[in-house]
């Protein structure tokens, strides 16, 4: 080779070297955190900046805490709880493992890891953790959880025990076992000591029911809701209820247009069941589709949407 063309050379070659890595290290970056129940990768979600500002200093004040006191489990859930919030849930639960392996015997950690197991589409690994959860509280105290979220109230609603109860019911309805998805919601509602948990365990008690098949007992479970019931966060299940009850109309409780993207992942997938309940399949299945193109798959709306969709598709 000539000895002017060696430079050149030498320059491509590093251009490429330098090309590969930028290409390996997007690769990284861009992994998936999950598969969908439809087969789709599912990427960390996009967070908006003056938000993600604030989800960051949330995490690094929970490792700052976590690293000052590694003996201390409340300083490792939170600092797995702040990790998931930033849309990293395969890293909250390498998290919440290591909980497990330091404090074998705190519930906490098995209920935040059946959680993410959830999110990520790990459904038995979910049940199996959250089966574990239950057994340990069992016979034990219920406890507030704190809110990684709060509401405007600033009040918890949520206890260790209702939220056990609460996802594993989930595990179970997404599985479509139904029976045991109706025992963990009955527990649920039985532990719920506020609306909120009401509403929330019966919403899913009630979708239970009616794929069981047994409709008289799901009116039943909708004599207790009313207007007036205080709500401060599970506003999209109370009026998803008072829409199953005939208080409301479809067109009062969901829009097209609607922005929030937890709202209308919880508002599509449920209008999509009162569609099908009244014998509108078409309808309930473009919701459906409509419900797993949003943005926001961690919510528990979309999960539940892309789990019919795949079981329709079987």
């Amino acid at each position: 080779m000539p000895s002017d063309q060696r430079p050149v050379m030498s320059l491509i070659g590093a251009l490429l070297f330098l090309v590969a890595c930028g290409a390996a290290a997007a690769s990284e970056q861009s992994l998936p955190e999950a598969t969908s129940l439809l087969g789709r990768p599912l990427y960390q979600p996009e967070i908006l900046p003056e938000a993600r500002v604030r989800l960051e200093e949330n995490f690094v004040k929970a490792k700052a805490d976590y690293q000052k006191n590694p003996t201390s489990a409340d300083a490792l859930i939170w600092l797995g709880r702040r990790t998931a919030y930033l849309g990293r849930y395969r890293d909250a639960i390498a998290v919440f493992t290591e909980g497990i392996e330091k404090h074998p015997s705190d519930a906490r950690f098995y209920r935040h890891r059946g959680h993410r197991y959830l999110t990520v589409r790990e459904i038995a690994n979910a049940i199996a953790d959250l089966e574990k959860a239950a057994a340990l509280t069992k016979g034990k105290p219920d406890e507030v959880e704190p809110d990684g979220a709060p509401n405007s109230a600033n009040i918890p609603r949520g206890t260790t025990q209702t939220n056990i109860w609460y996802h594993l019911g989930l595990g179970y309805y997404l599985k479509g076992d139904y029976a045991r998805a109706r025992r963990a919601y009955e527990t649920c509602l039985e532990l719920s000591q506020n609306d909120d948990m009401v509403v929330a365990s019966s919403y899913w008690l009630y979708l239970t029911l009616r794929r069981q098949g047994d409709d008289a007992e799901a009116l039943f479970v909708l004599q207790p809701i009313g207007t007036e019931m205080n709500i401060l966060e599970n506003h999209a299940y109370h009026q998803l209820l008072l829409l199953y009850k005939g208080k409301k109309k479809v067109e009062e409780v969901f829009s097209p247009q609607e922005t929030d993207e937890v709202a209308r992942a919880t508002l599509g997938y449920g209008v999509a069941q009162w569609h099908e309940h009244h014998n509108q399949p078409e309808k309930a299945r473009a919701l459906l589709q409509e419900t797993v193109q949003g943005k926001l798959w961690a919510a528990f709306g979309y999960l539940a949407a892309e789990a019919e969709l795949a079981q329709q598709s079987r």
